[in-house]
C-alpha cells in the first residue's frame, strides 16, 4: 500500500510518500515540500500548492492520502491557509478517486514517537529511524508529512475502535493502541478521536 502524507501549509506544504508492505513493514519512497511565494496573491499561492500536490498524486498514485487534520489556533491567518491547503489535498485526491484519511498532529506524533507531545526534532529522529533514513528529513514540514503517512499505515482511520476484537488487529495496531491508552491514562488526556 502506498500512503501519501500531507502536512498542509500555504507557504510550505509537506508531502511524504511511504510504502506499507507485508506485516506493516514501512519503507521510504519520497519526500518534498511544495512551496508558494508569500509575495504573490493568495490565489496564485493556492494554485502553486495545488499543482505541487497534484503532481505528487499523479506521480505516485497512492492508495490513500493521509492529511493532517486542521485544528483551531490563535493565529487565524495561519489556520486559514492551512485549512485551504488541506482542502486542496482533499480535492486532488477526490478527483482521482483516492480515499482520504485525517489524523491530528497528536495522533501522528503518538504513532511515530509514542508521545503525543513530542517536539519537532523527536519526530524527525523517529521518522528517520522508522524509515531507515541516513539523515533527518528536513525541514520539519517534510518530517511531519512522513509522520502523517506512517500514522495512517500503523493506525488507519477507524481501525481501532472500542468494540473491535483484539485478534483482528495487527501487531503495530496493538502497540499503537496500548501506547495511546497508556499515554492517555498517564497524562489524563481525554480522547475523542
Amino acid at each position: 500500500m502506498i500512503v501519501l502524507g500531507v502536512d498542509p501549509g500555504l507557504t510550505r506544504c509537506g508531502v511524504g510518500v511511504i510504502e506499507a508492505g507485508a506485516s506493516r513493514r514501512l519503507s521510504f519512497v519520497h519526500v518534498d515540500v511544495v512551496r508558494s511565494d508569500p509575495e504573490q496573491s493568495q490565489d496564485l499561492r493556492l494554485l502553486a500548492i495545488y499543482q505541487g500536490l497534484t503532481a505528487a498524486l499523479d506521480r505516485f498514485s497512492p492508495d490513500v492520502v493521509s492529511i493532517e487534520r486542521v485544528f483551531a489556533q490563535s493565529n487565524h491567518n495561519t489556520v486559514l491557509g492551512t485549512a485551504q491547503a488541506a482542502g486542496l489535498a482533499m480535492l486532488g485526491a477526490a478527483q482521482r478517486g483516492i480515499p482520504v484519511a485525517l489524523h491530528t498532529p497528536t495522533e501522528a506524533k503518538m504513532a511515530v514517537t509514542g508521545n503525543g507531545q513530542a517536539d519537532k526534532i523527536q519526530v524527525q529522529r523517529m521518522v528517520a529511524r522508522i524509515l531507515g533514513l541516513n539523515q533527518l528529513p528536513k525541514p520539519a514540514d517534510a518530517a511531519d508529512a512522513l509522520a502523517q503517512a506512517i500514522c495512517h499505515a500503523l493506525r488507519p482511520a477507524g481501525a481501532i475502535q472500542g468494540g473491535e476484537r483484539e485478534e483482528h488487529l495487527t501487531q503495530a495496531q496493538r502497540q499503537w493502541a496500548q501506547a495511546s491508552a497508556k499515554y492517555g491514562r498517564h497524562r489524563g488526556v481525554q480522547r475523542d478521536m
